[in-house]
């Protein structure tokens, strides 16, 4: 079976699934470590940027673990979770360092118009995002064999 038949793209709601489990996995990682270094009022203070180490582990610290795993892994753990890859939209191959530092930096313009780009990944025909399409990537996952969850449940009692 070739890859086109055995991978779907992957829709709006199931990326959004991945975004959360990554964003709580973070937040579970920094947020303590904030609140250590910077008190209570870490959650108060209305800056965007506290100071260096939060710019530092709230702003860098993700970027940098983000397109680690991208080069890695083609997937972030919320990705991986969800059994979703990132893949060069042209040649179904592992996308380069550089398209995944693009892809990274591409959320940013994504999430300018009232995160349009991001949204955009609902109607398009690849779901891609605004992001994904100045990238060249698409996240695909493994597609359901409908066929088989019927013919297993069919024959348990």
């Amino acid at each position: 079976m070739n890859q086109s038949t055995e991978l779907e793209y992957a829709g709006f709601w199931i990326r959004v699934g991945a975004s959360l489990i990554d964003t709580i996995l973070l937040m579970v990682i920094i947020l303590p470590v904030m609140m250590a270094f910077y008190g209570e009022g870490y959650l108060e203070s209305e800056l965007i940027v506290k100071g260096p180490m939060d710019f530092m582990l709230s702003w860098v610290a993700p970027a940098v673990v983000v397109i680690a795993f991208w080069i890695m892994r083609q997937a972030t753990p919320g990705k991986m979770a969800l059994q979703l890859r990132i893949l060069d939209a042209n040649t179904g191959a592992a996308p380069s360092t550089g398209q995944c530092i693009g892809r990274y930096f591409a959320y940013f313009v994504s999430l300018i118009p009232i995160g349009l780009g991001l949204v955009w990944v609902g109607f398009d025909a690849r779901k891609q995002g605004w992001h994904d399409k100045l990238a060249g990537t698409v996240v695909v996952r493994r597609r359901a064999d409908m066929s088989a969850r019927f013919s297993k449940s069919e024959s348990q009692p």
